[in-house]
C-alpha cells in the first residue's frame, strides 16, 4: 500500500511561512511509510504591476494576525517601505523547480531561503535578480539555475503542479493531502500543533 502526505504550498505564502515550524514537526512524526512530497500551488501569476495601496494593507493585516495566532512568528515589516512589492509569486515557485531540478533537497532549502528574504530581511523574491542570489547563498551552481529560472520546461513543470493541485481540490495554501493507493482524505492545517495533524493520519 503506497501512502504519501501531499503538502500544497506557495513558497511567498504567509501562512504557509506561519506554518513551518509546525510541518517540520508532522514530517519528522510521520509514521514509517508514509511519504512526504512536496507541491506548488502558485499563489499569484507574473506581472510587473505595482502592488495596489489596499492589497499591501490587506497582507500588512494579515501577517500580524499570523503573528497573533501562531507565536513566535517573525515578520519583518520593512519591506514594504524598501521594496516596490508586486502580486507576483510565480517567480518563486520556478525557483523553487529550479533548485529542485540541480539537487531535490534544494527544494525545502529554496522555499526557505524565499521565505526569510520576504519575511525576515525584506528582499523581494518577486525579483529575479533576488532569487538567482538566494540560489547561490543556498549551494546551487548560480549560472544552471539562471537558465533554468527562464526556461519554458521549468513554467511548464510549474503549471503542471498547478494543475495537479486543482485535481486534488485544494484552492487555498497552505493545503495537506493523503494519497492513500489513489484513494485522497484532506488533513486539517493545525499552525500550532504537529501531533493534532499525526493523530487524523494515524486513523485514515
Amino acid at each position: 500500500m503506497a501512502t504519501t502526505l501531499i503538502y500544497v504550498h506557495d513558497p511567498m505564502c504567509s501562512w504557509c511561512y506561519g506554518f513551518g515550524p509546525a510541518l517540520a514537526g508532522l514530517v519528522a512524526g510521520l509514521p514509517p511509510g508514509v511519504r512526504y512530497r512536496r507541491l506548488l500551488g502558485g499563489l499569484a501569476p507574473d506581472t510587473d504591476a505595482p502592488m495596489p495601496e489596499d492589497l499591501r494593507t490587506r497582507l500588512q493585516d494579515t501577517w500580524r494576525r499570523i503573528q497573533g495566532r501562531i507565536p513566535g512568528t517573525e515578520f519583518n515589516f520593512d519591506f514594504w517601505t524598501r521594496c516596490s512589492p508586486r502580486r507576483s509569486t510565480y517567480p518563486a515557485c520556478r525557483a523553487v523547480i529550479a533548485a529542485r531540478a540541480q539537487d531535490p533537497d534544494l527544494d525545502g532549502a529554496m522555499t526557505s531561503a524565499i521565505q526569510r528574504a520576504y519575511y525576515r530581511k525584506a528582499r523581494n523574491p518577486s525579483d529575479r535578480d533576488t532569487l538567482i542570489a538566494l540560489a547561490g547563498e543556498i549551494g546551487a551552481d548560480r549560472e544552471a539555475f539562471a537558465a533554468a529560472l527562464d526556461a519554458p520546461a521549468t513554467q511548464a513543470a510549474l503549471a503542471a503542479e498547478i494543475a495537479e493541485c486543482r485535481a486534488l481540490g485544494v484552492s487555498s495554501f497552505p493545503s495537506l493531502v493523503l494519497d492513500r493507493d489513489g484513494s485522497r482524505w484532506p488533513i486539517p492545517v493545525d499552525y500550532r500543533d504537529p501531533q493534532a495533524m499525526l493523530a487524523v493520519i494515524g486513523v485514515l
